[in-house]
């Protein structure tokens, strides 16, 4: 049986670290696919037997990436001998995530190892609980946090490192640099200090940086590259220590060098560190603002209800709410989780759920959902939904997967990155050696700057980043709109849409009929006639009836008393209302019973042009008025029509009904190309005809949908519809409104630009500069590039891209 598990894994830092863990663990026996997100330092794997977490772990500790663990503590009741604690062994490993369990007999307790962001303590105690050993959470362990709270503690030790490897560099800075800048400085110094007591001073400095905040680059740059397996640690690893070494060599030892070549370079080690240090701290707290729309999400959640008990009302946490439990809500509270109001009636304002600003009419027996916020009534309801099972739960958990998805164009990124670093490694080496056989002398120094510079310039942070970094913050701006992407690479295919197609009923329509004409006979008066035929009507459950009723109670109308009242196969009703004879139907019904509509049949015959029914109303033997019903097209479909077609794509309407009303429908909407009478294995092959055209996103929101929405290239589904349609669709528009679409359309287009832009930065980037480190230019008299500019150059290009990226906040 496939299983899914995930792993935190705070050791990637570019592109080509996500394409090493992928392969560390798709070799594996029994992986069926994995896929590491860098922007959540996350990997998520299915396998299969043999393969298990443990050894997933194993195979990544192998590739120098660890994942993150925890451990936590049970307490288990009922274990009688050791073939218990081995049942509860097995239970706790068949747990995805588990990397180990060791059971206590003695002790009755049971202490586990994990997958930080794979399952959680609470989630091993209820697996030992359905083995038949009652289980218990004794001590947790940290619990996997939320990428934002991640992030938010990686850009605060980076901070720190930042303050510290400042603070140690700038005087490194200024004895290396403040001399060629003043030259009286370099004389004080030299009177002062002198030149090996100077270089003495900078070599501890520097080695403080290294040791300190630069750590970090030395333990995970050096073994990745005894691996075999180099990457953006290595390079800066590399550069850093290799200026470090030669300078320190001329410090203690210069008799081992000829004069000429004894200049020290420790302030391009320590200022190596620091720029990339600066660069990697704004990039984390860019990627921290990016990853806001999730934050935001989760601060939805209150932490306490006030519910109702036997002995009053008790203020519970959130966590111990269950179904069932009654809940009191205060004016302007936030509502704690998914319920059934039982009583009061008010209004709440669902902009979080829907992005639209408008409060919605709350009243009995209508649902509430956790994170709104409520208004100014109070009101009770009944939890139907807690924890996981709740709409803002989901909503989060779709926008982590669709924020941890990997687009087709990443394919691409992941191919360039893998061989990106062992080739910049041997560009250097061909620096150095060309250098060596071409400069003047000194050589052997020319040699080592320009081999730095290249390894400084070339790491390919921006390329893992371009990608991932615009999905995160895409995906998130489409929360925020209510539009939710259930996988990242949805939004590059409905970027690529050439036509739209949409389903009529429930998408461009309201989904029910609506009386939209009423025309009374000379004499009769229009609510006298709407009044009397409501009567009638009162007890019929025919969707048209409803429309009538429906009117009658928007205008204040009283429903007459009716008797005698006697359905009509195919035609319409009878009835006897205040001692008058009523007849509702269709023309044939009216013909059937002598009535003479000719008065009135010309615009009969225009409003059935307009996709529209007519049903006639006679009273004792005469034309009392004619109404007209219809399916009315929701107040947004005109303009979401128009928008798509603004940004020249094919709309196209897809419906069961007949063909005059769809094409009346569609002529109202400015929709030329209409497929009508169609059952729903009919829309799949209308697609499928749609598709030899271009690529094709359907729209829907009912359970006949769901074939179409799985069919088409991506499914849009209403958030208003079913949820069999929900889940086929790779889009949910969580408003009813149409105009949705043309939003999503706009947003995928937009992250889809952003990204080329990122990609066109990093490679463009890299292509340009690593041929100036080199000193390409150098012959012609142009500038060389020294390791510290090249670090600069490097972390800026990292922080470019996540902030461009971060303009996707304000899109659409």
């Amino acid at each position: 049986m496939t299983a899914t598990t995930n792993f935190i894994i705070e050791g990637m830092h570019c592109g080509a670290c996500t394409g090493r863990v992928e392969r560390a663990l798709a070799a594996e026996p029994g992986v069926k696919s994995a896929a590491a997100n860098l922007m959540a330092r996350s990997a998520r794997v299915e396998f299969d037997a043999p393969a298990t977490p443990a050894s997933l772990a194993a195979a990544l500790d192998r590739a120098g990436y660890p994942p993150a663990r925890a451990q936590t503590r049970l307490g288990i009741a009922g274990m009688t001998c050791a073939s218990c604690a081995g049942r509860v062994e097995r239970a706790l490993g068949a747990v995805p995530g588990v990397i180990a369990a060791r059971v206590n007999l003695a002790t009755e307790t049971a202490e586990v190892d994990y997958a930080q962001g794979a399952v959680a303590p609470s989630e091993l105690a209820v697996a030992v609980t359905a083995a038949g050993y009652p289980a218990r959470v004794l001590t947790a362990g940290d619990p996997p946090a939320p990428i934002t709270d991640r992030q938010a503690a990686e850009a605060a030790r980076l901070a720190r490192a930042v303050r510290i490897a400042g603070a140690l560099t700038l005087p490194v800075f200024v004895l290396a640099m403040g001399g060629h800048m003043i030259p009286a400085f370099h004389h004080w110094i030299a009177a002062t200090l002198g030149d090996r007591l100077n270089h003495l001073i900078q070599m501890v400095l520097t080695a403080a940086v290294m040791a300190g905040p630069g750590r970090v680059f030395l333990r995970l740059g050096f073994p990745a590259l005894l691996r075999g397996a180099p990457e953006m640690n290595s390079l800066v690893a590399l550069g850093a220590s290799a200026a470090f070494l030669y300078s320190a060599v001329v410090t203690l030892a210069p008799g081992l060098l000829p004069e000429t070549a004894r200049e020290v370079y420790f302030e391009a080690a320590a200022v190596i560190v620091t720029l990339i240090l600066l660069g990697r701290w704004l990039e984390a707290r860019a990627r921290g603002q990016a990853g806001q729309a999730i934050s935001r999400l989760v601060g939805l959640r209150p932490a306490t209800a006030r519910v109702e008990r036997a002995t009053g009302v008790v203020e519970l946490p959130v966590e111990e709410l269950a179904p069932g439990d009654i809940v009191q809500i205060l004016p302007g509270e936030r509502i704690a989780v998914d319920g059934i109001v039982t009583e009061g009636h008010g209004w709440i304002d669902e902009s979080m759920l829907t992005g639209e600003p408008a409060p919605v009419e709350k009243s009995l027996g209508q649902p509430v959902t956790g994170g709104t916020v409520n208004g100014a009534a109070a009101l009770t309801f009944r939890v139907t939904a807690t924890g996981a099972d709740t709409v803002l739960s989901r909503i989060i958990a779709l926008v982590e997967e669709a924020q941890g998805g990997k687009l087709p164009v990443q394919a691409l990124v992941d191919k360039v990155t893998r061989v990106f670093v062992p080739v910049v490694i041997a560009l250097s080496v061909l620096t150095f050696a060309l250098w060596m056989a071409f400069a003047p002398a000194p050589a052997f120094t020319h040699a080592l700057v320009a081999a730095i510079s290249v390894m400084i310039i070339a790491c390919p942070c921006a390329m893992g980043l371009a990608t991932p970094v615009s999905i995160l913050v895409g995906t998130g701006r489409g929360a925020e709109l209510g539009l939710l992407f259930r996988r990242g690479d949805a939004l590059q295919r409905l970027s690529q849409a050439r036509i739209v197609a949409f389903d009529k009923t429930g998408t461009l329509t309201a989904g029910r009929p609506a009386l939209t004409d009423l025309i009374p006979a000379e004499g009769f008066d229009a609510d006298e006639a709407l009044r009397l035929a409501a009567g009638a009507e009162a007890r019929s459950e025919h969707p048209l009836a409803q429309a009538i009723l429906a009117a009658a109670a928007g205008r204040g109308l009283t429903r007459a008393r009716a008797r005698k009242t006697t359905a009509l196969a195919g035609r319409g009703l009878s009835a006897e209302v205040e001692g008058r004879a009523l007849l509702l139907g269709n023309t044939r019904a009216l013909r059937e019973a002598g009535v003479d509509t000719a008065a009135l049949q010309p615009r009969a015959d225009q409003l059935a042009s307009e996709g529209k029914t007519p049903v006639w109303l006679a009273l004792d033997g005469q034309l009392a008025a004619l109404m007209a019903l219809a399916d009315p097209v929701k107040p947004g479909a005109p303009q979401a029509v128009a928008a798509l077609q603004a940004e020249g794509v094919s709309v196209v309407m897809i419906s069961g009904d007949t063909r005059a009303t769809a094409e009346a429908v569609g002529r109202s909407l400015c929709i030329t190309e209409v497929v009508a009478e169609v059952l729903p294995e009919g829309k799949v092959a209308a697609l499928e005809n749609l598709k030899t055209r271009g690529t094709v996103a359907f729209v829907g929101d009912g359970i006949n949908d769901a074939p179409a929405l799985a069919a088409a290239d991506v499914g849009l589904a209403i958030g208003t519809g079913t949820d069999v349609a929900i889940e086929a669709a790779e889009v949910v528009l969580m408003q009813g409104d149409p105009q949705g679409v043309a939003r999503a359309l706009a947003l995928s287009r937009a992250t889809m630009r952003n990204i080329r832009q990122n990609l066109f930065w990093a490679f463009a980037y890299n292509t340009a500069l690593i041929p100036v480190a080199m000193g390409a230019l150098v012959p012609f008299g142009g500038p060389g590039l020294s390791p510290m500019l090249a670090a600069g150059a490097m972390a800026f290009s990292s922080v470019f891209v996540v902030t461009n990226a971060l303009r996707l906040r304000r899109a659409a």
